[in-house]
């Protein structure tokens, strides 16, 4: 038998081998003999299809020996009886039909196997070099070589992308050792971009967002209305801005035309850059695919427009299947188009979908090009770059709208989809093994729209689902964490990553973007912020696509101008037209306001007079405030319960004039644990009733922090220097930590790093581990040369929003500590002469500190190196007859609204603060120079040229 097949193989020319045959592997004469019998198979069972080559067969194969003859026909007749797909046998039902051949001669016949479903790979590894008449449908089947002959490899090659199956069967599902309720992975917050760093306004809501591959903080933004934007995200400049309009609309088919008359409405469905970032293309709701070169900066130039389907694009994809960069393009007319990206000439349509072309993507492996496509009838289907059909047809998990991505390395498949009764399923897929690999569990039970998705670092998986982002570890099917970006996201928000991982941005309500960074990102967006775009274009030359030179001052002639108008100069507000403010106030007199905070839904802001008692103002929904958070569009209204009880601190045993008040709120907003030096009171936010009291002094109560992950669990910073770990669900003091000199004036958790920041009158700052309670480091302030702070002060502390770095509020400095190293990385010191600092707060985004001075001034800073960019004097936002004595004694940041703040006066006001709706933020940040020292000084509190340098 092994002779015959010998002879059988050597008389067919396309599989002769250049070595002789005896020295083959084992593996090698299975392989051949296989591809040979398919091979055979295709063409004797298909006579029509190409009479010449079946002539070749015969003459050479058939006709050589009647034994041969009589074993081909035998296996062809065995063949025959398994099940094929689309009339062509699966590669896998050839290799079963060939070892049942090989024990049919050696001994007893086994019996035909189970149907099988086709698998989605072997097609993979056979490139086709032939050209063929364009075709659509009914092309080549799974296992049909399209050139057999581009298979034949030499002896020593791998064998392991030949033996690549993937399949359709989305029940065969392999998870092995995981158990669906515990996550097996740790997530490390600093490789997952969760900080926000950025809010963009975008003016309409954003459909699709992609990176530039190679500017990483560059970020293309199509929208709803057919809008297309090109941010440089770290300064929030918009480069480009682009409405969507017809190039060519002579040119343009009659149905287009007739389309835009009755529904002028277009939307982006999809907008990319190409892999080298010099070319992006958009893709529309009608008809259109638009193609544009990208010349740097904020220069873009018309390059295509393409007609390219009737009714939705739907997605398109940069490839490269020969050396000339080709785009692919799909729509609602079911067909998936090729075209050249130089010229936009049609190069391939693969036509055979029964429903709307949803996604596509492009792939290669081993040189090996191909592309998926998948539709809104929950198919996938797989073409080769030959005009043949498509390779496979079969069901996505949940028949869903399904999009297909490879990992960056384009090792590891991954498909995510949303079936029409809202069920969502991320899958990967184990394509040597045939079936689906891990099923990631985690999603709700209905997912509004389908749900977008993306990949970074070949690590995690990211997916917009349930007004928040849903993050997997690659090798885990348990949801890793739920970022929620600090609120107003849509139910499914449209996500996507830079190549880098560092940036994540995701659409956001209000027809906004947020920029969520890693502390890569952080240093990332710092130093484009250092080397801006302007300052490239400061070159005398520039290259050209071309290669050819020209001078900037012949393509840029405004250069200067642009130049001399981003000067920069501190911002300074002197009058009440040059911001929005709302001032608040109640009707019982309070000599002061002690603390102040909003809700964690910003809907509402809680302050706590000097009197004790607790003051909370609510934003009401109206036609100005629809979204009900707090602004200075719409005065709030003063809460006051029907049964006349204010939430009043427990003053036994206190004495005021040496209390610190503190008050801390929990996550949900239904609960308020204050202190005005009396017992510590735990207050219903909803019925202003008090829960209970404890921890009757002495020693008194000077801070407040609950625990991040457990609210019964409160740290108590005291005026004898301890801190009280106490339970509130037993009503005990479970741990006393024991390390400050004077009293405790500041807490802070950090969940990321499960640790406890303690800040003392000593100046002295301390971590300890929050689940063991153990001290880990220590350091002291650096307070400047004779400088001796009041002993009554009260240092406060804030965390940034990674969770690694914290804020250091003290009268004579504002100071950025990392926690781990317990370094001080950045200092603002006051002068000798200026007023002290009354509070500060970072902002929602902790890209700014707003701080409060005793003379009554409000500066921001830039919380990357904390130098001042804009300064608030108080004739801006005080009462014309304002006292003298009357300045902010706190601070609060708007918990949504990056440019929003809150100060508490010492006349027992409380006013909200807003830039001017046209400027849309406090100034500009000074440039950044690299020689700048970390430590600043200011000398002068009032008079802005004195903050003009660091």
């Amino acid at each position: 038998m092994v002779i015959e097949l010998k002879k059988l193989i050597e008389a067919n020319p396309l599989f002769r081998e250049k070595t002789q045959f005896p020295n083959l592997r084992t593996s090698r004469l299975r392989m051949l003999i296989n591809q040979s019998l398919n091979w055979q198979h295709s063409l004797c069972s298909n006579p029509r299809q190409n009479p010449d080559i079946r002539t070749l067969f015969v003459d050479h194969s058939c006709k050589n020996s009647n034994d041969s003859f009589a074993q081909l026909t035998a296996n062809n007749q065995l063949m025959g009886s398994v099940q094929r797909v689309d009339g062509f046998l699966p590669m896998g039902s050839v290799q079963t039909a060939n070892s049942q051949l090989m024990g049919s001669v050696n001994g007893s016949f086994q019996p035909p196997p189970a149907p099988v479903h086709p698998p989605l790979s072997a097609w993979m590894s056979i490139p086709s070099t032939v050209n063929h008449p364009a075709a659509s449908g009914g092309g080549i089947g799974f296992g049909s070589l399209t050139n057999p002959a581009s298979s034949v490899r030499a002896p020593g090659d791998s064998d392991d992308f030949f033996r690549m199956r993937f399949s359709g069967v989305s029940d065969r599902v392999m998870l092995p050792g995981i158990n669906p309720g515990q996550s097996s992975t740790t997530f490390n917050a600093t490789e997952f971009p969760k900080t926000v760093a950025r809010t963009l306004n975008q003016g309409s809501a954003p459909t699709s967002m992609d990176f530039h591959p190679v500017q990483h903080t560059l970020l293309l933004v199509g929208t709803n209305v057919g809008d297309i934007s090109l941010w440089e995200v770290s300064s929030r400049e918009k480069l480009v801005s682009r409405n969507f309009q017809v190039w060519d609309i002579g040119a343009s088919s009659m149905m287009l035309k007739a389309t835009l008359i009755k529904d002028p409405c277009v939307s982006v469905k999809r907008i990319l850059w190409s892999p080298d970032g010099s070319l992006f293309g958009v893709a529309y709701s009608k008809h259109i695919m638009q193609l544009y070169t990208y010349l740097g900066g904020n220069e873009i130039r018309q390059h295509l427009e393409i007609d390219a389907h009737v009714g939705s694009i739907n997605d398109l994809a940069f490839c490269n299947p020969t050396k000339q960069l080709s785009v692919i393009t799909c729509g609602d007319d079911k067909a998936i188009k090729v075209w050249d990206a130089s010229n936009g000439s049609k190069l391939y349509s693969f036509e055979g979908h029964d429903a709307p072309v949803h996604s596509v993507c492009p792939h290669n492996k081993e040189n090996v090009h191909f592309v998926f496509s998948t539709s809104v009838d929950g198919k996938i289907r797989a073409w080769l770059y030959d005009n043949l059909g498509s390779r496979v047809d079969y069901d996505a998990p949940g028949r869903s709208c399904t999009t297909m991505v490879y990992s960056a390395d384009g090792k590891r498949l991954f498909s995510c989809g949303t079936s029409k009764d809202g069920e969502s399923h991320v899958v990967e897929w184990n394509e040597n093994e045939g079936v689906i690999k891990r099923n990631y569990v985690g999603f709700q039970k209905h997912s509004v729209g389908v749900v977008q998705f993306d990949t970074t670092k070949n690590k995690f998986l990211a997916v917009g689902d349930d007004h928040a982002i849903k993050v997997w570890d690659m090798d885990n099917a348990n949801l890793l964490t739920n970022i929620d970006a600090e609120g107003g996201l849509p139910a499914s928000p449209c996500i996507r990553f830079n190549k880098e991982g560092s940036l994540l941005a995701v659409s956001a309500n209000d027809n906004r973007v947020k920029i969520l960074a890693t502390m890569d990102g952080l240093r990332l967006m710092r130093t484009y912020e250092s080397h801006s775009f302007i300052s490239l274009r400061n070159a005398s030359e520039t290259v050209t696509k071309n290669g050819s030179t020209r001078n900037l001052d012949d393509v840029k002639p405004r250069l200067t101008e642009e130049v001399n108008t981003r000067i920069w100069k501190l911002t300074e507000i002197s009058e009440t037209a040059q911001l929005r403010s709302l001032r608040l106030s109640a009707m019982m007199k309070s000599d002061k306001i002690s603390r102040l905070t909003y809700s964690n839904s910003g809907s509402a802001i809680l302050a706590l007079g000097s009197n004790a008692i607790h003051l909370l103002w609510r934003w009401p929904r109206g036609d100005h405030n629809s979204s009900i958070k707090a602004t200075t569009k719409v005065t709030p209204q003063l809460v006051q319960p029907t049964s006349g009880i204010l939430m009043t601190n427990d003053l036994t045993g206190a004495k005021p004039e040496y209390a610190l008040p503190s008050f801390a709120l929990s996550k949900n907003d239904s609960y308020v644990m204050s202190t005005s030096g009396g017992k510590i009171s735990l207050f219903n936010m909803m019925t202003f009733k008090t829960m209970t009291t404890f921890m009757c002094p002495p020693p008194v109560a000077t801070s407040l922090a609950f625990h991040p992950d457990d609210n019964n669990i409160i740290a108590v910073g005291m005026d004898d220097s301890t801190i009280h770990i106490y339970n509130a669900r037993v009503d005990e003091v479970k741990n006393k930590l024991k390390g400050h000199s004077k009293r405790v004036t500041g807490l802070a958790f950090s969940h990321v790093l499960h640790t406890l920041v303690s800040l003392g009158a000593d100046a002295q700052l301390i971590v300890w581990n929050s689940d063991k309670w153990e001290r880990q480091k220590n350091c002291f302030l650096q307070i400047p040369a004779g400088r001796t702070p009041a002993t009554m002060f009260e240092t406060q502390l804030q965390y940034h929003k990674d969770q690694i770095h914290f804020l250091v509020i003290h009268e004579t400095q504002l100071a950025v500590y990392e926690t781990l190293k317990l370094e001080c990385e950045k200092q603002w010191v006051v002068g000798e002469s200026a007023a002290p600092i009354s509070h500060a707060a970072f902002s929602c985004d902790s890209q700014l500190v707003y701080a409060s001075f005793r003379d009554a001034t409000v500066r921001v800073f830039n919380a990357s190196n904390l130098q001042v960019q804009c300064q608030i004097n108080p004739t801006a936002y005080l009462p014309p007859d304002f006292s003298s004595a009357s300045y902010p004694l706190v601070v609060a940041a708007h918990p949504q609204e990056p440019n929003q703040f809150a100060v508490g006066l010492t006349d027992g006001a409380v006013v909200i603060v807003e830039p001017l709706e046209s400027e849309d933020k406090w100034g500009v940040p000074p440039p950044v120079d690299n020689g700048l020292q970390s430590v600043f000084h200011t000398t002068s509190p009032v008079n802005a040229s004195s903050l003009d340098q660091p």
